[in-house]
């Protein structure tokens, strides 16, 4: 294409982030890119849309996509042919095609290539002139349209590349659901949603609860182990939410000391305390139109939960140190890593603030449950380690994916990223081997530490250890050392014949 290098114009940045989300979000490609055709139709009534893929089967644009109906209905090519309109014309050229013909005085179409053949054509013309500023946009929406589907082409073929690898790891691993499916066979549901890396089972289930719950006003209560990705959740549910273009407002109530965590929360008035120099918003005000959330809620002191409360009933509070009424429409999001169940049975945590939050709880699978999702998200922290360290990490060996496999990760998603990023730097081929990883992670296997004898052969060794030992500190006193060990004499000679210990050797000479 001729003007990539042009940024895009500011009637299309809405338009097009919405397009390469929506690219993102389905990894049907077909059905991506007729959605994206939809949607440059809404934004632009008068434009023609028309869009060609590669058909698989014979490497030609077989699968076509256009709005509006009628003029899809009119002018669908069967098959595309070079020169001729649309499709066509970009066929006929080495970069973007702009022109006209006799029935539409505007026509602009890009060949879309990967791996130097055509992959997709995009086409969009106007049945009357356009003038200078319309014909500028209709131009840079096209560029840029087919740089996002040339992207999303790519980033397909390289997913599937990966994950043919990763299914060839996969085979020693009896437990573990294989990533890709048959070429023919369809993927129902994308691997990321919403930044959130997976696709297993109980994945998707949070996914789905997620778009369950977000068009509405539902109070939500994540739950889950530290470190497997609340907050991720949280902006989840924003972003599928009617306030997704409000603010998104994070508070980490554990890491807020007693004294000052009500003035984060509610603001305060100027001299309402020492230091209170000045008027200050809280965190429910600076979420006005957006959403609020409350991370490690369960750390909440007594006195704070109250306000909080009557803030979830109310929804008003007042500035520490105020009077003043204020109103909030901020949705609340909470999450906790305890049992709140067990901390309002122990007294610690308010039942009415419980049932309060427990409108809609969302747990969060701990990692160990999530199967292969381990993998997929091996692969993106180390692309992303290889991005913030400037190597090149091509894959993770297959020792070290079992590794990752059969670990218990105490710490999580956060555990595992921290462990690739330790990885990543200390490889020097670009590949992450098992040896890269942490000792925790390592298992006898891999480190040629199996045991070498039975347990009856390792328990006896110790047993004898332990003899020595004691009448070694005891000088040979075989009483003295029955009783440090804790057992009766008469046991201990027995276990001295059985390993032939002789007392009189451990007598030191005065």
């Amino acid at each position: 294409m001729t003007l990539l290098g042009r940024q895009p114009s500011e009637p299309n940045l809405a338009l097009l982030f919405e397009l390469q989300r929506t690219l993102t979000l389905y990894p049907d490609l077909e059905r991506g890119v007729a959605l994206c055709i939809q949607k440059v139709a809404e934004a632009f009534p008068r434009l023609n849309i028309m869009a060609g893929l590669e058909d698989s089967d014979s490497s030609r644009i077989g699968k076509i996509f256009g709005e509006p109906p009628e003029f899809f209905q009119r002018f669908k090519p069967n098959p595309v042919r070079m020169g001729s309109f649309p499709l066509g014309m970009a066929l006929g050229s080495d970069g973007d095609y702009i022109g006209n013909n006799g029935q539409f005085p505007f026509i602009y179409e890009s060949a879309i290539k990967y791996e130097n053949r055509v992959a997709a054509i995009v086409s969009l013309s106007l049945a009357s002139p356009p003038d200078p500023e319309e014909r500028e946009t209709i131009c840079n929406l096209g560029q840029w349209l087919s740089r996002i589907i040339q992207e999303a082409i790519a980033l397909r073929k390289a997913l599937l590349e990966q994950t043919d690898r990763c299914e060839e790891e996969l085979k020693s691993l009896t437990s573990v659901t294989p990533l890709v499916r048959p070429a023919d066979e369809k993927p129902a549901e994308p691997l990321s949603f919403h930044g959130i890396i997976g696709s297993s089972s109980a994945m998707k289930d949070v996914y789905t609860m997620i778009s369950q719950v977000a068009p509405t006003d539902a109070l939500v209560l994540i739950t889950g182990e530290s470190g497997t990705g609340k907050e991720l959740v949280a902006k989840a549910v924003h972003e599928c939410s009617r306030q997704s273009a409000g603010p998104f407002i994070a508070v980490n109530c554990a890491a807020l000391p007693e004294s000052i965590i009500e003035s984060e929360l509610f603001g305060h008035e100027k001299g309402s305390f020492t230091g209170a120099t000045a008027p200050r918003q809280g965190r429910f005000e600076l979420a006005q139109d957006g959403t609020l959330f409350l991370d490690e809620i369960g750390d909440l002191s007594p006195n704070v939960q109250v306000k909080l409360l009557r803030v979830l009933q109310e929804r008003t509070f007042e500035r520490v140190g105020g009077n003043r009424q204020i109103k909030t429409n901020a949705r609340i999001i909470a999450a906790t890593n305890k049992d709140l169940p067990r901390e309002v049975q122990e007294g610690r945590f308010r039942q009415d603030l419980f049932f309060r939050l427990n409108i809609f709880p969302i747990h969060l699978p701990p990692l160990r449950e999530r199967g292969a999702d381990i993998l997929l998200l091996a692969d993106h922290f180390a692309a992303l380690a290889a991005t913030t360290t400037g190597k090149r990490i091509a894959r993770i060996s297959s020792p070290a994916l079992d590794l990752l496999m059969i670990y218990h990760w105490p710490g999580n998603v956060r555990e595992l990223e921290n462990c690739i990023a330790r990885a990543a730097i200390l490889s020097t081929d670009g590949v992450i081997h098992s040896y890269h990883l942490p000792p925790s992670l390592q298992s006898a296997q891999s480190t040629g530490t199996e045991p070498a004898s039975s347990l009856d052969s390792a328990l006896a060794r110790l047993e004898r250890e332990l003899l020595v030992e004691a009448l070694k500190i005891e000088r040979g006193n075989a009483a003295a050392a029955a009783r440090r060990l804790g057992v009766t004499e008469r046991r201990f000679r027995l276990a001295m014949d059985r390993f032939r210990l002789d007392y009189r050797a451990f007598r030191t000479k005065m």
